[in-house]
């Protein structure tokens, strides 16, 4: 009906641009989907549930968002194109109405060690602009107030042909505000040279202990051919020349060896090679030896603060950037509120909403000077959130994964809000996630399964909240399990004194963590629990640490060569056909040789993502055809490796591939709730709480007497966690302690003793709030924990 000339009446035609409501999916085959369709409301909040790999980010990141980004990328110019990576188009018949999509995952924030929290968001920027217009002695524009900023002077000659004039003098100079002795860095190094050479051996008797120099090589040759030492002589009978040329000589281009060479003291050249790296991301051997030989301190000329002297004695009042930058968030919100200066008003009006911004995300108790690669994955998530919350963008896709990781409930409901606060701004919120409280809110519920890997990939429910808890599904049966309090908890059977902690924000902490049960340390985010556990231990007693770090290791690196699995694996194939073991390695003799084994071909883009592409010559299977031709139980090797943890475990179990070292791997693995991971799976790919549980199932063979977890129900599925806490038992039943750091309420239930901390995070933390059962806790509700465990136990 249409609306008449002049009339008020409102038409009940929708404009054909608002029939656009919905994101259609159709034939979605992504990894293990199985020709998946589905319909995504646009401008509500959808949650994706499901088993651990049962296909939910292959849905959500590997489907929707990455074809976004690809559509987006295929925008912009021919030329521009050419430094971008090539995006294949995922596998899916059908994708219409999609908009741009902004993932926000828990990829740790760079570790480059001038990357902190500040300069990951827009609020050390402001910052400097703010110091520059009203700090005290003022000293030049916002860069003098940047620690990644060096200064620079210069003075020359230039040519202007203008009329007679030929030569005009110029200088050119910048204000940095980088310290010169840290270079920026914070801390200073300091080398071992005991731990680079044996001084009572000469060169050629190998007296260099440095990785990468061994007798013969070309790094060891540059010494002993340079003509500026002895090779012959003990390095502790050089002259005060010699050991100078050997140490510290300045780069030199010669010829050694016939070659032109750059030849520079050890030391030096060890500073480029190895100091200049981030540390996590070196080869395990490699930083073993860092480790060993330099010792890193706080530079002395700086305290620590990155900043050259005239940064830091410029002050707003009395305070400066340096001491802005270390107070916590939630203080430095305070202080800014506090300034009024009309000349910066709006200015100041932006620093304030960032900074409150962190405080109402609960990341309020982290300072602008914490190093951006210290984060864990989910503050890493809520760093990225900052963001966006005060973008101007709507009508676009956010993509979560597992926001909630790392929160306890209280923090919970704060991040609903945010998510909820997106959403009214217009925007269509996809949220892969776990926990039932982030699972309330949603508007749209799609579960996924219902099982894992082969046994899931399919849509077994879409609707809403309501009606997933009466549908049967996995996700529905266990959407409102609530884990019952123990009628009887374990006797300790000794405890571990800790004494006077106070690392970080802990208030020289005495506490008694009880041995031979299970304990649980919680708190709300940035109480200080890790700083308790991982930070307080005493060293060397019998602790197994397993955390959700990157586990170290090459895109080549999978679950079968972390956990040691493939060498009985092929072991039984060399013995079943004859052969040498080696045949069976993909990083060995049976690589295909156009891959090198890697199965992908890598194209690095230099400064963009570099791009992988299936090889052809072996179709991704990463050996050479004739090592396929080699079979056992009727498997060749690159089957064997396709399979899924389960399936390898019935193989190894019994009939001709019987191999029972395999099979006990393996079993520690499903034990662990990784029955779903294929044996191949790139170790690159995995999550954190999938790292974290790979790790553990590798430990549970060692003979340590502690394990500490740090949220080990990251990743998990509702069903799950009951498997997780059997897992947790049988560790404790078999003689060990087991440590806990879990925000998880089942956990907390099912837990021996309880050691709570807070009362808040940061500065309002750091302090024992609760010891005792889990009973007792519920029974005070004198916390923030005891109350939320009270409310989810029932009492």
């Amino acid at each position: 009906m249409s609306k008449a000339p002049g009339s008020d009446e409102q038409t009940s035609v929708p404009h054909a641009a608002d029939r656009h409501d919905l994101i259609r999916v159709h034939g979605a085959r992504e990894n293990n989907l199985k020709d998946v369709s589905v319909e995504i409301p646009k401008r509500r909040l959808t949650v994706f549930t499901g088993v651990s790999g049962s296909g939910k980010s292959s849905l959500v990141f590997d489907t929707v968002a990455a074809e976004s980004k690809r559509l987006i990328n295929e925008t912009y110019s021919s030329f521009v194109q050419g430094f971008m990576p090539t995006l294949a188009r995922p596998e899916v018949d059908v994708l219409e109405g999609l908009t741009t999509a902004i993932i926000v995952d828990q990829q740790r924030l760079g570790a480059d060690p001038r990357s902190t929290v500040g300069t990951a968001t827009d609020a050390n920027a402001m910052l400097r602009i703010l110091f520059s217009r009203l700090g005290e002695p003022r000293i030049g524009p916002p860069s003098a107030y940047s620690f990644n900023v060096p200064s620079v002077r210069a003075s020359g000659a230039i040519t202007v042909e203008k009329g007679a004039k030929k030569a005009v003098k110029a200088t050119f100079e910048r204000t940095g505000g980088m310290c010169t002795r840290c270079e920026g860095r914070g801390t200073v190094s300091d080398i071992d040279l005991t731990q680079l050479y044996d001084d009572s051996k000469s060169l050629d008797e190998g007296a260099l202990t440095v990785p990468g120099y061994t007798t013969g090589g070309w790094n060891h040759r540059l010494y002993t051919e340079s003509g500026l030492v002895d090779p012959a002589k003990p390095i502790r009978s050089y002259t005060k020349k010699e050991l100078d040329a050997f140490l510290h000589h300045e780069p030199t281009r010669m010829k050694i060896a016939g070659i032109n060479m750059t030849y520079e003291g050890l030391i030096p050249r060890i500073q480029k090679s190895f100091l200049a790296k981030d540390k996590e991301g070196m080869q395990p051997h490699i930083r073993a030896f860092v480790e060993r030989a330099v010792t890193f301190t706080t530079c002395p000329e700086c305290d620590g603060t990155r900043l050259a002297e005239g940064a830091r004695a410029s002050k707003i009042g009395r305070t400066s950037i340096a001491d802005a930058c270390a107070m916590q968030i939630s203080d430095l919100a305070a202080w800014v509120r506090g300034l009024d200066e009309p000349s910066v008003a709006p200015l100041l009006t932006a620093l304030q909403l960032t900074l409150d911004s962190f405080v109402e995300i609960g990341l309020g108790y982290l300072s602008l000077d914490r190093p951006a690669g210290t984060l864990s994955g989910g503050e890493a998530q809520r760093v990225k959130m900052i963001r966006h919350l005060g973008s101007s963008l709507t009508d676009v896709t956010y993509v979560f994964d597992e926001p909630t990781v790392g929160l306890h409930p209280h923090d919970i409901r704060r991040m609903n809000d945010l998510l909820l606060q997106l959403r009214d701004k217009g925007n269509t919120v996809l949220v892969v996630e776990h926990k039932p409280e982030a699972i309330a809110i949603a508007d749209h519920v799609v579960d996924l399964g219902p099982g894992a890997g082969t046994a899931g990939g399919t849509i077994c429910f879409e609707g809403t909240v309501e009606d997933l808890r009466a549908s049967g599904t996995v996700t529905g049966r266990h959407l409102d399990d609530r884990a019952s309090l123990k009628d009887a908890v374990r006797e300790p059977a000794g405890v571990l004194e800790i004494r006077g902690a106070s690392a970080h924000n802990l208030r020289d902490v005495d506490v008694d963590v009880p041995l031979g049960v299970l304990t649980v340390v919680t708190g709300v985010a940035g109480s200080g629990k890790s700083s308790l556990v991982h930070g307080s231990l005493p060293a060397g007693a019998d602790v197994i640490s397993v955390d959700q770090s990157p586990i170290r290791g090459s895109r080549r690196s999978n679950p079968a060569t972390y956990t040691g699995l493939l060498d009985p694996i092929r072991k039984a194939f060399a013995k079943a056909n004859g052969v040498k073991p080696a045949l069976f390695s993909a990083n060995s003799e049976g690589a295909c040789p156009t891959c090198n084994g890697a199965g992908v071909l890598y194209t690095d883009l230099g400064m963009m993502a570099g791009t992988a592409s299936t090889c052809e010559d072996c179709e991704g299977k990463r050996f050479q055809a004739s090592v396929l031709e080699h079979l056992l139980g009727g498997r060749d090797i690159s089957e064997v490796l396709a399979m899924s943890v389960t399936e390898a475990e019935e193989f190894f179990g019994s009939g001709e591939a019987a191999t029972p070292a395999a099979r006990r791997i393996l079993g520690r693995l499903a034990d662990v709730g990784l029955g779903y991971l294929t044996l191949g799976q790139p170790l690159t790919t995995l999550s954190g709480g999938e790292r974290q549980r790979l790790k553990l199932a590798t430990h549970m063979g060692e003979k340590g007497g502690i394990y500490v977890l740090d949220e080990p129900t990251t990743g998990l599925h509702l069903a799950d966690v009951e498997q997780l806490l059997g897992l947790l038992d049988r560790l404790v039943d078999s003689g060990k302690s087991v440590i806990v750091v879990e925000h998880h309420q089942a956990v907390m239930a099912h837990a021996d003793w309880i050691i709570d901390l807070g009362p808040g995070a940061g500065h309002d933390g750091g302090r024992i709030v609760f010891e005792g059962t889990p009973a007792a806790l519920v029974a005070a509700r004198s916390t923030l924990t005891g109350e939320h465990l009270a409310e989810y136990v029932g009492a």
